[in-house]
């Protein structure tokens, strides 16, 4: 397995390979590798003659106050994960390559980045589309690795890609979790283990709603208010949004009917934690 940290390196490897006419599969990630960022690496290993991945700490889409300088990094396992997984090239540029001192466009997409983790996290989606938007410039692959765990991100991304025409196809790759639901994220390395434990009354909140609509339920101020409820019986969790929406415009239901999506995030410990249940009702 290669690393490139070099634009100019990233595009001659892309030339090589597109000459020899392999189908490019891309993984973005911001490292500190877990089992769902393998998921997706394996997901591209299977459909494609050859696959990146970056590791790219992007700090555009970090606000003042978080945890930019503190993200968990440890590059000699995620090299090692990566390749056993099975990238062919880990593209790890510096923050300097990706945006020169005289780096003045971004991308965004309005509306569906103001909402949920938008309307807390000002600018943190204009930051994910340009450094994407880059690097599908860059990459120019066939198909792009998403997790479905970010929900929001997924939908403002494919949103991106069609709006722009970006020839690139979005494989969306179902959330890993832990044996107690606990949704995979690096950030869970935050939780010690009493909040780990805590974290886990995050997706037991969502089992639970999926239950309530499962026996009739259909009233978002109800399934919200449930999920609020069993949140906040652990101290240690504490919500900070909890919100039933249209899937695809990220609108805020009354009723649940159709293609509809619950997403929340929580705070435990130092750790923001994000999670999402999607169903289709009727």
């Amino acid at each position: 397995m290669e690393i490139l940290v070099t634009i100019q390196e990233m595009r001659e490897w892309v030339a090589a390979k597109k000459a020899q006419r392999k189908k490019i599969g891309f993984v973005p990630t911001m490292g500190f590798l877990h089992k769902g960022h393998l998921e997706l690496i394996k997901r591209a290993r299977a459909g494609c003659g050859a696959v990146v991945v970056s590791i790219f700490v992007n700090p555009m889409q970090f606000g003042r106050n978080e945890d930019f300088s503190a993200y968990p990094k440890d590059l000699e396992r995620d090299q090692q994960l990566a390749e056993w997984a099975g990238a062919d090239v880990i593209f790890l540029p510096e923050a300097e390559e990706i945006y020169p001192p005289d780096f003045l466009s971004f991308v965004e997409v309005p509306k569906l980045s103001e909402v949920l983790c938008g309307a807390e996290r000002p600018g943190h989606f204009r930051g994910v589309c340009t450094v994407i938007a880059k690097f599908l410039n860059l990459i120019q692959p066939d198909e792009l690795f998403l997790g479905e765990k970010d929900a929001q991100q997924l939908l403002i991304l494919e949103t991106m890609i069609r709006d722009l025409n970006f020839p690139v196809a979005v494989v969306s790759v179902p959330t890993v979790r832990e044996a107690d639901g606990l949704a995979l994220s690096s950030r869970n390395s935050y939780l010690n283990a009493k909040e780990r434990q805590a974290a886990s009354f995050i997706y037991k909140a969502l089992a639970h709603a999926r239950d309530l609509i499962r026996r009739g339920e259909f009233s978002a101020p109800v399934i919200i208010s449930e999920i609020k409820r069993i949140m906040s019986s652990h101290p240690q969790v504490a919500w900070e949004y909890v919100e039933v929406v249209d899937a695809k415009t990220l609108e805020e239901v009354i009723e649940l009917k159709g293609d509809v999506m619950i997403a929340v995030a929580a705070h435990v410990g130092k750790a923001r934690l994000i999670d999402n249940l999607r169903l289709r009702v009727g």
